[in-house]
């Protein structure tokens, strides 16, 4: 009888990546990132573990998208008291946070719960092509 490998924590090998958002489509980079985060690109991906990499994204200013997604595409929070509904285009969106817009197209095409809470803390994205973790070895992820 075969038995299901499922991978020990010691057993995981943790690497980082680094993408370039610029000229990138928001959606198509968003799902790779996501699956890098949740480690599907590795042989002992389980579905129920973080066997996932890390991923710095830079650039995120310049990230485009298709159609006419900067008019029409809205983002919505409520507050939970009457008149509490805020709403935003993706355009007004990227002018004051290019971060929350990657951060929240990723987190969304990640699972809910603890186990995607634990996913999102291995995304950092910035705005700008400086970040800190320069001197560091990371691997570049094409898209």
């Amino acid at each position: 009888m075969n038995k299901t490998y499922i991978p020990k924590k010691s057993e995981i090998k943790r690497q980082w990546f680094v993408v370039d958002a610029r000229d990138k489509i928001l959606g198509r980079m968003a799902s790779k990132v996501a699956s890098v985060l949740r480690g599907k690109h590795k042989p002992m991906f389980t579905p129920h573990l973080d066997t996932g990499d890390g991923v710095i994204v830079i650039n995120a200013a310049k990230i485009k998208v298709t159609g006419r997604k900067l008019k029409q595409k809205v983002y919505r929070r409520f507050s939970g008291y009457p008149g509490g509904l805020r709403e935003m285009t993706l355009e007004t969106m990227l002018e004051k946070s290019p971060v929350t817009v990657i951060r929240l197209a990723v987190g969304r095409m990640l699972p809910s719960g603890a186990l995607g809470s634990d996913l999102i803390k291995k995304l950092k994205v910035y705005p700008k092509d400086d970040y800190p973790q320069k001197k560091e070895k990371l691997t570049t992820l094409e898209i």
